[in-house]
């Protein structure tokens, strides 16, 4: 099987993507691969600048250091969901996992640790990037407990009121209604949803508890996505809350 970074660039959909790093040896190495994979890519190196890029040409993916001078990737990340969804793969150092984990709850839908492989950041991009996009042939609404999902618009609405959902919480949404009452694990999940068979299970955690924040009327006590006590998650579209 071909590697996805081998792929040739007629197989790729060329994409904007904005990197965002105040060390200028990472953004040049970043921007370089990126644009041998076919994309065109913007920098900047701090967080008003990138707010200022984003609002003069909006990217298809943001690729944010979370250690900035001034204001940090965080409050950047944050900021840039205020104005509208954008994919975020967020840069961070390997031991901070509390902040990784707080970059995925204010909307990063991925994360790759410093010091990282170009290689693995560009094939996570283009993973993102993939979902993002919306799907060659329409695709067939899909409605349980108030919820409706157009995949073709990728919308999701809650008793008619649209919701705001990043695109991993959008495709974790869709996966369950697909497969409703099946108990899947941490790893299923990331396998199916992320299309990965490694990472950090502390992702999908993460975006459960984000997915239940805004489809659950009472998200402690989650009646749709339920916890299947030593193995994962199930969805129950008339379950009892657990």
């Amino acid at each position: 099987m071909q590697h996805a970074y081998g792929s040739t660039q007629a197989q790729r959909r060329s994409a904007r993507v904005l990197v965002v790093d105040d060390d200028p040896t990472v953004a040049e190495v970043v921007a370089a691969y990126l644009d041998r994979a076919g994309h065109v890519v913007d920098r900047a190196g701090d967080g008003p600048s990138a707010l200022a890029r984003l609002a003069a040409h909006r990217p298809d993916l943001v690729v944010l250091d979370l250690m900035l001078p001034g204001m940090d990737g965080i409050e950047v990340c944050r900021r840039m969901r205020a104005d509208g969804p954008v994919p975020v793969i967020m840069l961070t150092a390997r031991g901070d996992e509390e902040d990784r984990i707080l970059g995925l709850e204010v909307g990063a839908d991925d994360y790759v640790t410093k010091p990282f492989s170009p290689r693995e950041l560009v094939l996570r991009v283009e993973s993102v990037l993939r979902r993002s996009r919306p799907p060659a042939a329409p695709g067939h609404r899909m409605a349980a407990a108030g919820l409706t999902i157009d995949p073709t618009g990728r919308r999701v609405t809650k008793h008619g009121v649209e919701l705001t959902l990043t695109l991993r919480e959008f495709d974790l949404l869709r996966f369950f209604l697909r497969h409703p009452g099946r108990a899947f694990s941490r790893e299923d999940l990331m396998r199916e949803v992320w299309g990965w068979d490694f990472g950090d299970l502390s992702t999908v955690t993460v975006h459960v508890r984000r997915l239940r924040g805004k489809i659950e009327d009472d998200p402690a006590r989650p009646r749709l996505i339920r916890t299947v006590w030593g193995v994962g998650y199930r969805f129950e579209p008339g379950g009892e809350a657990n």
